[in-house]
């Protein structure tokens, strides 16, 4: 899931922020799942987020063994939900 809020303070820095429940999992499953949230941002985000503007994702039960590509077309695809 992906919430995104623009600030409108005048700074064009897209800020990224993650949460993950516990209902997710232990520990380790959660900040696994973190890690994977880090990585497709730094891909997805820096090139299609908004400027100026909040990024949160949240992780749902079932994201940990979702593959790689699948959760980059997610989030590329929530974005692009988001602009219209």
């Amino acid at each position: 899931m992906l919430l995104v809020r623009n600030r409108e303070d005048g700074d064009l820095l897209r800020r990224v922020g993650f949460t993950v429940t516990r209902k997710v999992g232990n520990a380790v499953i959660r900040n696994r799942m973190k890690r994977r949230f880090r990585a497709l941002a730094r891909e997805v985000i820096i090139e299609r987020g908004f400027a100026g503007s909040d990024h949160v994702i949240i992780g749902r039960s079932g994201g940990i063994e979702r593959d790689f590509d699948v959760l980059r077309q997610d989030l590329a695809g929530a974005l692009r939900r988001v602009a219209k």
